[in-house]
């Protein structure tokens, strides 16, 4: 009964999805107050029905009910409960439904936090989001039904895909999801906007913190999904330029560009097109990636659906939207006004130019991601673009934006001096200098990863730079009380800078880590960088659902053991396959790593052995910069409503 209820609550939540689009709509074009008040409590509504559909498909995992073909072919009775939980999206139609749940959560956010707008802009957004509800929640009952029943019942699942049964999982979709998705907000705002026809400063406070909630979920869904795949796939590499991986890459640079633009469009009322365009841009990016991974046009870890029924669906949602957003907008963007006018020298003119180098970037990845699939569609001829064509493009545009990054900080709005900003950026220059220096005499070698650490460090010391800046007094109290008086997205801009500037630290020492491939003896030490590893014993172990090899290794270092760590080969008896479990240490801001694979008569193993030098500032770079933007989001001025307190004019549109 409460599978049929879920499935019930879906059909609902469509038609509710259809309501909330059309009567709200209809009410925004005849002015008519009544109707346009339906959106709020048709959006919240809507949400709790998928809810309630989401509750019961999970439930239907977590009790092991083998009626439905979901569970049967994605789960186990013997699986651990936190896999069920997260089983129920790692799976096409379990994916589609959170993906559904994420984007009705959306919009009874913009129903709840929705006062300080118009009615007419938020019935539009409403109506926008009620429509790409429909859409997906069709998708779902017609081509990808979570509730289908089986009968008679099997007495056992198949379990979930082993590669899958992480718990990065468990944080990662949902994360990403609500980055993905999350633009989906800005999406409609921009649609409504132009719609209505009035995009102003107004508009751009409307959208600037639902940008910024979506892109910190976004960096920390790609941060976990990297590490995730850093330690669980065994290969020791936490980017592999895989279409999926790109395609989560995709909307968070161009969401990236859309955090920038809505400042300067809030601040100074510029660059209206800009903003609109990576608006719509960053969600039709989102959609090209659910199109990507349900489509079947893609094999990869991350892929599911392989229906081109589903494909084709998913094709026709994307070219309706995207094409109609992009054709509305060709329409209405010759008509925005100009705004406010600056001198190419200003903080404008840099953030236009980050767009520009931003936007490269995206283009970049685009390309190297669709190219080979149209090739392959056009001729039949299959080619792979992986790291060499990305790095080649991409480093000698993103070497060059990390340097402009502190230069724009230091400019003043409107018209700025880059001679006095370079001044002031005179300490950032020579502590990047000297830490060339001294990384070129530490390693050596490679000379981009010396370049780029040197860039990096620049980058954190220009980033802080700027709030020493703002906050240098004649006195201690003095500068006290001027750091006490910056706005949070003063420290949330130079927060989020210096995270970049880490993550790019973390990246650049990728060239200096130490890979060794051996056949292990018992009682034997392998040199790896500076460390040595040797293993203790090799033993059989069971888990709840699988069988491991697992192998006790010890790090040390002269002579002295600093850790233990026990890397495994499980195997999982219901999908009959394997994965490596590996064995990681983190030692400093470096890890020691080591996968083990096959066992041989003579007693040795084979492993791959890993010392990765600072490669936990990839992640903690990542996780700086979310919290950078979690300060600017915290700013009163930028938090969800605040306009309703500081009594600002409501956002009207053109008559």
């Amino acid at each position: 009964m409460i599978v049929e209820t879920g499935h019930y609550a879906l059909v609902l939540a469509f038609a509710l999805a259809l309501a909330q689009f059309a009567i709200p709509f209809i009410g925004a074009r005849l002015n008519d107050a009544a109707l346009m008040r339906v959106a709020r409590p048709a959006a919240i509504t809507q949400f709790l029905f998928v809810a309630l559909s989401y509750g019961a498909l999970t439930y239907a995992h977590v009790v092991s009910d083998f009626s439905l073909v979901n569970v049967i072919e994605n789960s186990h009775s013997l699986k651990p409960f936190i896999y069920k939980i997260s089983g129920v999206w790692g799976n096409h139609e379990g994916s589609m439904l959170l993906w559904v749940l994420v984007l009705s959560f959306c919009g009874a956010l913009i129903a709840v936090f929705s006062n300080a707008m118009s009615d007419r802009l938020r019935s539009d957004a409403l109506a926008v989001q009620g429509l790409l509800g429909a859409a997906f929640l069709l998708f779902i009952l017609l081509t990808s039904n979570p509730f289908a029943r089986v009968a008679p019942a099997p007495w056992e699942g198949r379990d979930l895909n082993p590669i899958l049964q992480d718990p990065g999982l468990a944080i990662h979709p949902p994360l990403l999801y609500l980055g993905y998705v999350g633009f989906s907000i800005v999406f409609s705002f921009a649609a409504a906007a132009l719609i209505g026809g009035r995009i102003d400063a107004g508009w751009a406070r409307v959208i600037r913190p639902w940008t910024l909630f979506a892109w910190i979920a976004l960096t920390l869904g790609i941060a976990m999904g990297s590490y995730w795949a850093y330690y669980t796939l065994g290969w020791g590499g936490f980017w592999f330029w895989d279409p999926v991986e790109n395609a989560s890459l995709m909307p968070w640079i161009a969401g990236t560009a859309l955090v920038h633009s809505a400042a300067v469009m809030e601040k100074r009322e510029a660059l209206k097109v800009w903003t609109i365009f990576l608006a719509i841009l960053a969600f039709s990016l989102s959609l090209l990636g659910t199109f990507l991974v349900r489509s079947g046009v893609l094999t990869s870890v991350h892929a599911f659906a392989s229906d081109p029924d589903r494909g084709v669906f998913i094709l026709a949602i994307l070219v309706f939207f995207i094409g109609g957003a992009l054709a509305l907008f060709a329409l209405r963007a010759g008509a925005l006004p100009v705004g406010g006018l600056f001198s190419p020298i200003s903080r404008e003119g840099a953030l236009v130019l980050n767009n520009l180098l931003l936007s490269a970037c995206c283009a970049t990845v685009v390309v190297g991601t669709l190219y080979p699939l149209a090739l392959e569609a056009i001729t039949g001829e299959k080619i792979s673009v992986g790291a060499p064509f990305f790095n080649t493009v991409l480093i000698p545009i993103a070497l060059p934006l990390a340097v402009l990054m502190p230069i724009g900080q230091m400019l003043s709005w409107k018209r700025g001096d880059l001679a006095a900003a370079l001044q002031r950026l005179r300490i950032a220059f020579v502590v990047g200098v000297v830490a060339t220096a001294a990384f070129g005499a530490w390693y050596g070698t490679p000379f981009l990863s010396i370049v780029t650490a040197g860039i990096a460090i620049y980058l954190v010391v220009g980033a802080l730079s700027d709030l020493a800046l703002r906050v240098r007094g004649t006195s201690g109290r003095l500068s006290l009380k001027r750091l006490a008086g910056l706005p949070l997205s003063a420290f949330g801009t130079s927060i989020a800078h210096a995270g970049m500037g880490l993550t790019l630290l973390g990246l650049a020492a990728t060239g200096w880590g130490v890979e060794t491939i051996v056949a292990m003896k018992p009682s034997s030490f392998y040199d790896v960088g500076p460390y040595q590893i040797g293993i203790d014993s090799v033993s059989p172990r069971q888990g709840p659902n699988y069988s491991e090899v697992y192998a006790v290794m010890a790090v040390r270092k002269d002579g002295a053991t600093l850790a233990t760590i026990e890397p495994a080969k499980r195997f999982y008896q219901a999908r009959r396959m394997a994965r490596s479990e590996a064995g990681i240490v983190t030692l400093g801001l470096g890890q020691v790593y080591a996968a083990i694979g096959e066992s041989h008569e003579d007693g040795t193993i084979d492993a791959r052995l890993y010392w990765k030098p600072l490669v936990t500032l990839i992640w903690i770079g990542a996780l700086v910069m979310a919290f950078g933007g979690a300060l600017s989001l915290a700013d009163r001025r930028l938090r969800i409503g605040v306009a309703r307190r500081a009594a600002a004019p409501a956002l009207e549109p053109a008559e």
